[in-house]
């Protein structure tokens, strides 16, 4: 679901939106004299972009073969865009009722899908929506390989002359950076540097934006032009997806290496929901925790590593978030009283609260000027935006700072030691594609160059994990990955591409377990990335590690129990118990739509092959169909079937009747937790 829709036709168009609202048309005038012939426009990743200022814009000299325009950014989102059949007919309603009918698609975003930018528009990114892009040569063309911390500097670079940006409106009229914070002082002081204008400075004020006061505020003079339009669509949110069992066991493992008093970096997404959810089981309902975890790895328990790097108990001292992304796992975690590690800006202070040694001016320093999570940008659901909007003041007695992404994603030189000693055992824990037996990591692009996504901050948090001396890094990544009836494994021999070095391996994370390659020979930690792979390719790797001299064939190591039915044997009784739910962070689907999401998957596993597709027919061809339940019943409905269907689109309806009386006894996954204890 990364793929945007069309805007609809009756849509009005960015120089439609221009003329219609003479404010904005006055502030794209004064853009394009400030710029000339050559605009070169510097907008935030993801939330940040004002879609309805760079859409005018984009129309304005798409029109005009005379200018040219240039886009420097990152993340560019946009609705999910369905195909025909059934898979229009759930997403089609769900789209409508999530992001709302008014809401704007980034127009170059959908020319780029298309190769159809014009010859006077160029779109460069460091960072591109997760597999959006593929078949995209302009977008591939103009990608811009950066370690997020190098961004502003690339930007400068390009000679930027103008920034664009979402904000937020607080008390006494300033303004708040609000999502971004994360490029934009940063790109300022980088232009400045290379003796270059200051850009022009536009802002669109969003009135759901949540105000951040803390790192990300500015008086209004900060901005040449602000625009305060009557009405705006509603925020992109990201639709929250199920976690399956496997992405459960992954999360398991990955909590049990988090330590009591230390610092937590994640992204988003199913792994760190999954690691989330355990992390507050830990907390809140630590024997439940045990009990599944006794499960899962009966040695934890006794595991050195688990002793020496985390921990199994509840959170005394709590945690200290400092991730370049704020999402809706950070409040989850404030919610359930694990986030509540005060930082303070003082190397000396820090280390004596830490250590139980604080005097009374420490204390004090605490609880005037300490802080619980510190973000660079913030996306994810509606609720996630809620809660900002409660804890974002100055006043706020949860202290949220959102600042640069220098800040966030390195140590820096000068206050490198205040943030070595807030980030006190520091596990900086990220999602990668693949990875290697030698322990180099596949994150953000294929073997031929294509990119699925970016680098982003991985890099910059492997590094931190190496250069602080009681932090880890520890990559996440799916034993296996299915493509229609193709399963194929996440643990490869070599790949033509990396994005984390060998030399820079630590911890690796499947849901078969956990590899320690710190400082390990290669043949250490060939078997220790064997021990946690699936059992159906683990032979044929070892093979390549024994002919190329790398292990010996009586030291391969064992994999046998490594099933995806070891996994469901394990988890599954939790999950029915509900202490696993298929949607730990909440649902944005309804209950209908969730069982139609579990047999809409159901049916496209089943009909990945040609047997596959002739089995599915067959049954349901043979389908009972008077014996609906009102469970079906209520799924057909949802879908749009009435009865009254031409033939084809009545095969479908039968496919899904099979698929949902086929997954019925996975429709009730228990009773969800309860709400989370407040913070503590």
């Amino acid at each position: 679901m990364s793929n945007p829709l069309s805007p609809p036709a009756s849509r009005a168009s960015g120089a439609e939106t221009a003329r219609s609202d003479p404010a904005l048309e006055d502030a794209i005038e004064r853009l394009l004299r400030h710029a000339g012939p050559h605009l070169v426009v510097g907008a935030p990743l993801g939330l940040g972009k004002p879609h309805r200022v760079l859409n005018a814009l984009y129309a304005r000299i798409a029109a005009d073969p005379s200018r040219r325009l240039t886009i420097l950014s990152a993340l560019s989102l946009a609705r999910p865009r369905a195909k025909a059949g059934l898979e229009r007919r759930f997403l089609g309603p769900f789209v409508e009722r999530h992001f709302g009918a008014a809401f704007e698609d980034p127009a170059w975003f959908l020319a780029q899908q298309r190769d159809a930018l014009p010859p006077n528009i160029e779109v460069e990114e460091f960072y591109l929506p997760s597999g959006a892009l593929l078949g995209s040569r302009q977008a591939q063309q103009h990608y811009a390989s950066l370690n997020y911390t190098h961004a502003a500097r690339g930007i400068a670079a390009r000679g930027c002359n103008a920034i664009v940006q979402s904000v937020a409106r607080g008390p006494g009229g300033r303004l708040s950076l609000s999502c971004n914070p994360d490029l934009t002082f940063d790109l300022v002081d980088a232009l400045a540097a290379r003796g270059l204008p200051r850009p022009l400075m536009l802002a669109e004020v969003h009135p759901e934006l949540p105000y951040v006061e803390r790192g990300a505020s500015v008086d209004p003079g900060f901005f040449d032009i602000v625009l305060t339009p009557a009405r705006l669509p509603p925020l992109f949110a990201v639709p929250r997806q199920p976690v399956s069992l496997a992405e459960f066991a992954i999360g398991l493992y990955a909590s049990t290496l988090v330590k009591d008093g230390g610092t937590l970096q994640i992204g988003i997404g199913a792994l760190s929901d999954a690691l989330t959810h355990a992390l507050v089981l830990r907390h809140t309902r630590n024997a439940d925790y045990r009990r599944i975890l006794e499960a899962l790895w009966p040695e934890a328990g006794t595991s050195a590593l688990v002793r020496e790097t985390g921990g199994l108990a509840p959170f005394e001292h709590g945690l200290f978030g400092c991730s370049e992304m704020v999402m809706d796992g950070f409040r989850v975690l404030a919610e359930a009283g694990v986030l509540k590690r005060a930082v303070v800006p003082d190397a000396a202070a820090q280390a004596r609260l830490d250590a139980g040694t604080a005097t009374p001016a420490d204390l004090a320093l605490r609880e005037a000027e300490g802080e619980l999570l510190h973000g660079g940008f913030f996306l994810g659901s509606h609720k996630l935006y809620g809660w900002l909007r409660q804890i974002g003041g100055a006043d706020s007695p949860f202290r949220l700072r959102m600042t640069r992404i220098s800040e966030i994603n390195q140590l820096g030189t000068e206050d490198a030691p205040l943030r070595a000693a807030q980030r006190r055992h520091a596990r900086f824990i990220n999602t990668t594609m693949m990875q290697t037996v030698l322990g180099a990591a596949v994150s953000d692009a294929l073997e031929d160059g294509r990119v699925v996504s970016g680098v982003g901050g991985q890099y910059n948090f492997v590094a931190m994990g190496h250069a602080l001396p009681d932090a880890r890094s520890i990559l996440l990544f799916r034993a296996v990955r299915e493509s229609g009836a193709m399963v194929s494994s996440s643990l490869l021999w070599h790949y033509g591409h990396a994005t984390i070095p060998r030399h820079l391996r630590d911890l690796a994370i499947s849901e078969y377990g956990i590899a320690d390659l710190r400082d390990r020979s290669d043949a250490d930690c060939i078997r220790a990335m064997l021990a946690i792979g699936d059992a159906r390719f683990m032979p044929t790797l070892a093979e390549k590690a024994v002919a190329a001299g790398k292990l010996d064939r009586a030291d391969a190591g064992t994999w046998a129990r490594n099933t995806p039915e070891a996994i469901d044997a394990a988890l599954g009784p939790f999950r029915r118990e509900g202490l696993l739910p298929e949607y730990p962070m909440g649902s944005d689907f309804t209950p209908t739509e969730q069982d139609l999401v579990r047999a809409l998957g159901r049916l496209k596993r089943d009909t990945a092959t040609r047997v596959g597709k002739a089995s599915a027919l067959w049954k349901a061809l043979w389908l009972d169909e008077a014996r609906a339940t009102p469970r079906e019943a209520a799924a057909l409905a949802r879908m749009g079937y009435d009865g009254r269907e031409g033939w084809r689109e009545a095969l479908e309806r039968r496919l899904l009747r099979s698929a949902l009386r086929a997954t019925a006894h996975t429709l009730s996954a228990g009773p969800s937790l309860p709400p989370p204890h407040s913070p503590r």
